[in-house]
């Protein structure tokens, strides 16, 4: 593990791997370096590059600061880009991808940007939040009803159905979805209140991106990857054959290799 000071002082941990131009990876909900979907992905894009995959501030190994905003987290990228040499690619998973498209529109020194499945509410198709749910999820996980937390974000903030989501409490997984639960109030502070494709943020992005999408993921996250493809200037899109939400790091690293190399 190695560790780098972002502005505000905290302290953000990340595992480096492999060689050639660096590479910065960034999780989404429920993510942390340690995920299997992260570890995979840096294992295999390792082969290409410098990987940098790293703890979100709040997750993991790194830390956290008493108040929540979403230029801290801008900070952080831009501490691994130092750290990493001065520039870089960024690959970002989700509400991961909203992060690094804010950092390259902020004029961070990234040269490249790709990401998968931006979670962005387009013209009615998905699930809309309902009033007040960032400030609902940061009061149930600050009362300790981490589970409420989780549930509540999955149902009113993904669209999952309740009776799914019901039964993965029964999992060994849930656990670790309640360890990170007091996270979710940041993801959706990146997002937005309505989760609104921020379509003026989008257009200040200047450099090379890539949106990819599964060919099996819910019509809302597809069209929502075809409105970040139209708002970026110059973006291209790809969707993956038979990857949904839950994205096989064996099937996207391939694409994200050949759009990192040329």
């Amino acid at each position: 593990m190695n560790t780098v000071q972002s502005a505000d002082g905290t302290t953000i941990a990340y595992d480096r791997s492999g060689q050639g131009e660096p590479l910065i990876l960034v999780g989404g909900s429920f993510s942390e370096r340690a995920h299997p979907t992260m570890t995979q992905l840096a294992e295999e894009l390792s082969t290409s590059f410098t990987v940098f995959n790293y703890d979100r501030r709040g997750r993991g190994d790194s830390g956290d600061a008493d108040v929540y905003a979403v230029e801290r987290e801008v900070e952080d990228l831009a501490a691994l880009i130092v750290e990493a040499g001065g520039s870089a690619r960024v690959f970002g998973l989700s509400v991961g991808g909203a992060l690094a498209l804010k950092a390259a529109a902020d004029g961070l020194s990234i040269t490249q940007v790709a990401l998968y499945d931006p979670p962005y509410v387009v013209d009615g198709n998905g699930p809309r939040p309902p009033a007040g749910f960032t400030e609902k999820l940061a009061e149930l996980s600050a009362s300790d009803r981490r589970g409420e937390a989780v549930e509540f974000f999955m149902v009113e903030g993904m669209g999952a159905p309740a009776e799914a989501v019901a039964g993965m409490k029964f999992a060994p997984f849930w656990a670790g979805l309640e360890n990170l639960a007091h996270t979710l109030p940041y993801d959706t502070t990146i997002l937005g209140a309505d989760f609104a494709l921020p379509a003026e943020q989008l257009a200040a992005v200047a450099v090379p991106t890539l949106v990819v999408h599964g060919g099996d993921a819910d019509p809302w996250l597809q069209v929502s990857a075809k409105a970040v493809e139209e708002a970026v200037p110059g973006a291209r899109r790809h969707a993956l054959a038979g990857q949904g939400i839950a994205v096989d790091p064996a099937v996207l690293a391939p694409e994200l290799k050949d759009f990192f190399a040329n």
